[in-house]
């Protein structure tokens, strides 16, 4: 368990413990129906060391649950249970397929004078739903992204390939899970997207026109920019699930510095051929090897229709990334991939200092950034574009908010309040000694902002809000 810094509160010295994951296991009941045959039903089950009948009584309990409220809704079965220690929190991922985390609550460990035990006290309500409801969402959405349904897997190899790639899949992914970095942008799920003006964009267009015509091979193409997104090919819900695994798994692990723009000495140009700074992220670490492989990671898309399997090629030029996705049933040669890093190298090191360049000269042309008085997360549900001046580091491992954990909270439950009503909407809340939260609903879109005005009062607030929505959001949002 992470421990965050003791604190004193009333004498007594306190050590607070965050959530962390106690169990994740995935179960289908129709695979054990008959007394004695209940192990049948766990196809994945963490952690693997735990009894057998314990893990057999965990998941009839979970069963049991969920067949007991759907006495009440069938529609609508268990979302989550809440108990003093822990949180459960239930998922039909496919037709009676289904994925529990059970979550251990927060809790403070106070030490008693007089040589007494120290005092657990439980944080059940420091856990909102929303925020591990997404979480464990998101846990089969990446599943499915490199392994395709629960189903297509039972229908190639049966229940036994099911398990061994449930198990080759989630052994891995579960240690990346850091539930304490979890937030409202899980709830989100949304997109960054690189702000570029047009030249530069219709560039990057003929960039991917220009590839994909060259290399006939390619289905998809993706673009991104400092883990911005700029151009995708995919469908929304596809290119969601990868930028996650981009974001917060692949790009964190291949950082390199950032180069400058055009006339930096990093970019030599010898004889008229420039030397590039492109590379494989995924796929061969060297293609100059005689003994690399050319083997690349395989991702599922459309898996509700037409469900293709593509080869996921992965390249970088400095800050820049493109993510070309050609069909599984392809065999890609060590000459198709020489051929990708001679095309897109040169040219793709040439647009990243472009928009490198471009991106300096705006920054220089609003002027230098003050501390503002305020700090803000928007969404909007309908392209998935996320913006957050919160957060200065959110990665799967780490998520450093520049705010008290309690203003996230107070985020995540206005965030709770949108959901339950269709109507555009606004929340004011007074926090802490010097905090104001403020939340803003309007046509499918969401802003959430934290001032710090010790002195304001709700006129105040309200009018700088205005204010911040007139120049940051304008034509965005059309509350009064």
């Amino acid at each position: 368990m992470l421990m965050i810094s003791p604190r004193m509160a009333s004498g007594m010295q306190e050590k607070l413990y965050n959530p962390s994951l106690l169990s994740f296991f995935v179960y289908n009941p129709s695979f054990g129906p008959r007394e004695g045959e209940e192990e049948k039903k766990i196809l994945f089950y963490h952690p693997s060391d735990v009894e057998k009948n314990e893990k057999i009584r965990n998941v009839g309990l979970c069963e049991a649950i969920v067949q007991f409220t759907r006495t009440f809704c069938p529609t609508k079965p268990a979302k989550s249970l809440h108990t003093q220690k822990n949180r459960q929190f239930f998922f039909e991922a496919e037709d009676s397929f289904w994925i529990v985390m059970v979550v251990r609550n927060p809790w403070v460990e106070k030490t008693n004078k007089d040589g007494k035990p120290p005092t657990i006290e439980y944080q059940e309500e420091e856990i909102l739903d929303t925020v591990y409801g997404a979480v464990l969402r998101q846990c089969y959405s990446m599943y499915k992204l490199f392994n395709g349904t629960f189903v297509r897997a039972m229908e190639t190899g049966g229940v036994e390939l099911l398990m061994q790639k449930l198990e080759k899949f989630f052994y891995r992914y579960l240690q990346t899970l850091h539930l304490q970095s979890c937030d409202l942008l899980d709830v989100f799920g949304g997109i960054a997207f690189f702000p570029l003006d047009k030249m530069t964009y219709l560039k990057i267009q003929s960039f991917v026109n220009r590839v994909e015509e060259s290399l006939s091979l390619i289905k998809y193409t993706t673009f991104l920019y400092n883990d911005q997104l700029i151009w995708s090919g995919l469908e929304q819900d596809d290119m969601r699930i990868l930028y996650k695994y981009l974001t917060t798994s692949l790009f964190p692990r291949h950082s390199e510095p950032e180069l400058a723009g055009r006339d930096s000495p990093l970019r030599p140009e010898v004889a008229g051929n420039l030397l590039h700074y492109g590379r494989f992220l995924t796929g061969p670490a060297n293609i100059k090897d005689p003994e690399a492989k050319f083997r690349f990671p395989r991702i599922f898309v459309n898996t509700k229709d037409s469900y293709e399997e593509l080869h996921l090629i992965v390249y970088k030029a400095m800050s820049a990334a493109v993510c070309f996705m050609i069909s599984a049933s392809m065999e890609l040669t060590r000459e198709f991939c020489e051929q990708l890093d001679s095309l897109v190298g040169p040219q793709l090191t040439l647009l990243a200092s472009d928009i490198c360049e471009q991106y300096n000269v705006n920054r220089r042309i609003s002027g230098p950034e003050k501390e503002p008085q305020f700090k803000f997360i928007y969404f909007n549900h309908m392209n998935l574009a996320e913006k957050s001046t919160i957060h200065m580091r959110k990665t799967a491992s780490v998520s450093l908010t520049s705010v008290h954990p309690d203003l996230m909270k107070i985020l995540g439950d206005i965030n709770c309040d949108f959901a339950r009503v269709d109507e555009d909407e606004e929340i004011i809340v007074k926090a802490m000694t010097d905090y104001w939260v403020v939340g803003k609903k309007s046509d499918q879109r969401e802003l959430y902002v934290i001032l710090n005005q010790k002195n304001a009062n709700l006129i105040e607030v309200n009018e700088e809000v205005k204010r911040l929505c007139a120049t940051q959001f304008n034509n965005i949002f059309f509350l009064d």
